[in-house]
């Protein structure tokens, strides 16, 4: 059974940093495409940014770019988003997705082989 675990979310104050961590188990790690969502009430889940497989590529949103920096570690099954300068308008519910056909650079909301169950990210002003 594939899981996808998030963790590190929390309450922060605008322009701190946050890490957070999303652990893989139950599929061979190094043949997915991974990436992070985020989504807020009464609103679609957004595409935040995506990583290859062996993470030599990345694809981020214009609205992090600069700011969050995804990373994996194919021998820890686990994919980080390293948050920096965090605004109030980052506050979310940040999930983890995993695909094994659909390349980074099409990552989309709909139709992603697995999603995590999400951390919540609050930042206030």
């Amino acid at each position: 059974q594939v899981q996808l675990g998030e963790s590190g979310g929390g309450l922060v104050q605008a322009g701190d940093s946050l890490r957070l961590s999303c652990a893989a188990s139950g599929l061979t790690f190094n043949t997915y495409a991974m990436g992070w969502f985020r989504q807020v009430p009464e609103k679609e889940r957004e595409f935040v940014v995506a990583i290859s497989r062996r993470g030599d590529n990345t694809n981020y949103a214009d609205s992090v770019k600069g700011r969050f920096t995804i990373s994996r570690d194919n021998t820890k099954n686990t994919v980080y988003l390293q948050m920096n300068s965090l605004k109030p308008e980052d506050t979310a519910v940040y999930y983890c997705a995993a695909d094994r056909d659909k390349p980074y650079s099409h990552f989309a909301p709909h139709g992603m082989d697995y999603w995590g169950k999400g951390t919540l990210v609050t930042v206030s002003s």
